[in-house]
């Protein structure tokens, strides 16, 4: 567990910090220990295959040379290539790429997706970087990289601070660097790309429909209509944007919002195709949006609401504000929003918390098939992806709500049961080399 120390009455005092990687071992095993893993397996997937750190130089814009550090970390691959985003931003590090690297192996196992977990990034704040410094850092990153990343071996994809034009700028460079008659062949080494450029109709939306979508089985299950229901997001992103807009459309209510820049609400409702276009010429920001009030920072988990969603970063919801939200239901748009103290206080307060390894499973399952459409050549229209991918996750919400239910657990650990005994059964047919 990490520390951070403070100056208090000139005195130096530590505490300690739980991190990301605390929060996914101790899940890991609290569902470990219920289905019983076999010792053996747990070693295995209590650690990562491969780790990476990368430092590679870029010329920047006035002509001096920065020094970046990139990590991807490959945590298992035992039910195929390595799967998983890279992230820009100022937090990443080996702990927070190894945290994540397993949570994406849980996650592509509970959707049935033939991945492992994978994740990585760069250490960076963007937005202190023009568009052409930020091409020339993910062309110089891309082949830092080099051959630990491949079509049929690990598939990155967009994350914090990434988009379309990210996954098309790696595509080409991986591309550019294999022998010619290859070149083509290898247009999936990387997920999440433009229309244009061999992406997938749909994927933009795909996190953010997949959130939407568990809480719509969630109230079916319950059986709530969404209609009045107001909902609070915190991160107006891909994610928090899209999850919004089809809840909208369900008539649920968007009456608060938190971004890195400040926090509004409504408790009339606040538009989101309005806060979304002011966004877009506001850079990025959803502060002063004019049909609404400020909203103090530490208030925002504090906002009257039905439904809660976390959708920014990791560590949102501890056992400082977890007592003070008003939601009946949390869906984690973001990865280990919640942690394990402010799980317990949710959980015990009956508050029902949708796992971030199934509500925001969505993304990863609209990569699998962009990797598919692109591996076989085909072309899927919208229409179809949205069908197929609201199947996906119905299947897989289905069958976590049927194992809580019977097992008498919550969600997350539900889910988590499901994944590790996936893995668990491919290790025991296949047995472990030599």
């Amino acid at each position: 567990m990490a520390t951070i120390t403070a100056t208090i009455n000139g005195k130096k005092k530590s505490a300690p910090v739980r991190g990301m990687m605390d929060n996914v071992m101790e899940q890991f095993n609290s569902a470990a220990d219920h289905i019983e893993l076999h010792p053996n397996i747990k070693k295995i997937l209590s650690i990562t295959n491969n780790e990476l750190i990368v430092h590679f130089p870029v010329k920047m814009d006035n002509g001096e040379v920065e020094i970046f550090t990139g990590y991807r970390v490959q945590h298992n691959n035992a039910l195929g290539p390595y799967k998983g985003g890279l992230r820009y931003h100022p937090t990443v590090d080996i702990d927070a790429a190894r945290a994540l690297a397993m949570w994406m192996t849980w996650k592509t196992s509970l959707a049935g997706l033939p991945y492992g977990g994978a994740k990585g990034g760069i250490k960076i704040d963007p937005s202190l970087y023009s568009q052409g410094e930020l091409e020339r850092i993910t062309r110089r990153f891309t082949f830092a990289l080099a051959d630990n990343i491949g079509p049929e071996h690990d598939i990155p994809a967009p994350d914090v601070n990434t988009n379309s034009q990210t996954m098309a700028w790696m595509a080409d460079t991986y591309m550019s660097t294999r022998p010619p008659a290859e070149r083509t062949a290898n247009q999936h080494v990387v997920t999440g790309k433009p229309d244009g450029s061999g992406g997938l109709e749909g994927r933009d939306r795909a996190t953010g429909y997949g959130v939407f979508l568990t809480i719509k089985f969630w109230a079916e299950r319950n059986k709530q209509s969404l209609v009045g229901k107001r909902f609070i997001v915190q991160g107006f992103g891909n994610v928090g944007y899209w999850a919004s807009y089809f809840l909208e459309k369900e008539g649920a209510k968007l009456v608060a919002v938190q971004d890195a820049f400040g926090s509004i609400r409504n408790a009339s409702g606040i538009k989101v195709e309005d806060l979304f276009n002011y966004t877009k010429a506001n850079n990025g920001s959803v502060k002063g949006f004019p049909e609404s009030f400020d909203l103090d920072h530490e208030k925002f988990f504090t906002t009257e609401c039905d439904i809660c969603i976390p959708a920014a970063l990791g560590n949102q919801i501890t056992k400082e504000n977890a007592s003070k939200i008003k939601a009946e239901v949390i869906a984690e748009g973001a990865n280990g929003p919640t942690n394990v103290e402010g799980e317990k206080i949710l959980l015990d307060r009956g508050i029902t918390i949708i796992p971030d390894i199934l509500c925001n499973s969505g993304g990863v399952i609209g990569s699998y098939f962009e990797w598919l459409q692109n591996r076989n050549g085909e072309l899927w229209q919208l229409d179809e992806v949205m069908v197929k991918l609201e199947k996906k996750m119905k299947e897989s919400f289905d069958k976590v709500y049927a194992y809580s239910e019977s097992e008498a657990m919550d969600f997350r650990t539900a889910a988590y049961c499901i994944a590790i005994k996936r893995i668990e059964k491919a290790y025991i047919q296949r047995g472990i080399f030599p």
